[in-house]
């Protein structure tokens, strides 16, 4: 990326950085927006039941759910913004056509909801919680 654009970034808000997180690191899969938009420690909990510190954990984390889901979309409903913390209400979306995890390619359409908070430092994410409806996405998963 060159250094223009990083300055860009600089001046963007967390809520730009957040629409960013969904439009250009997952819907389009620009995985240069790893390093754009986290801290180098990033910390990411997903409700998979994976926690991973570091780019490179995270990027390697995004892999495994691409394998499983490649086409998978993530749709902004609502977001909340309060200082240097967000709130978004997501919707998910794609077709089960790899193996993820446990489970087998189904080829099964899957929607389900989660919820996923931000923190920010300098600019930059810091920390992520992912809460998703499990219950709803592992009876599609089947």
């Amino acid at each position: 990326m060159e250094q223009g654009a990083k300055v860009i970034m600089k001046k963007m808000t967390n809520k730009e950085l957040v629409k960013l997180y969904y439009n250009e690191l997952w819907n389009k899969q620009n995985k240069e927006y790893i390093d754009i938009l986290f801290d180098d420690e990033i910390t990411f909990h997903g409700s998979l039941d994976i926690s991973v510190v570091g780019k490179k954990n995270f990027e390697e984390y995004m892999n495994t759910i691409l394998t499983g889901i490649p086409n998978l979309f993530h749709s902004i409903i609502t977001m909340v913004c309060e200082e240097d913390n967000i709130a978004v209400r997501a919707l998910y979306n794609g077709r089960h056509t790899g193996k993820l995890f446990d489970y087998e390619a189904s080829n099964n359409k899957i929607v389900y909801n989660g919820a996923s908070f931000f923190r920010f430092k300098d600019g930059k994410i810091v920390d992520i919680w992912v809460l998703g409806d499990l219950n709803s996405l592992t009876k599609q998963l089947s």
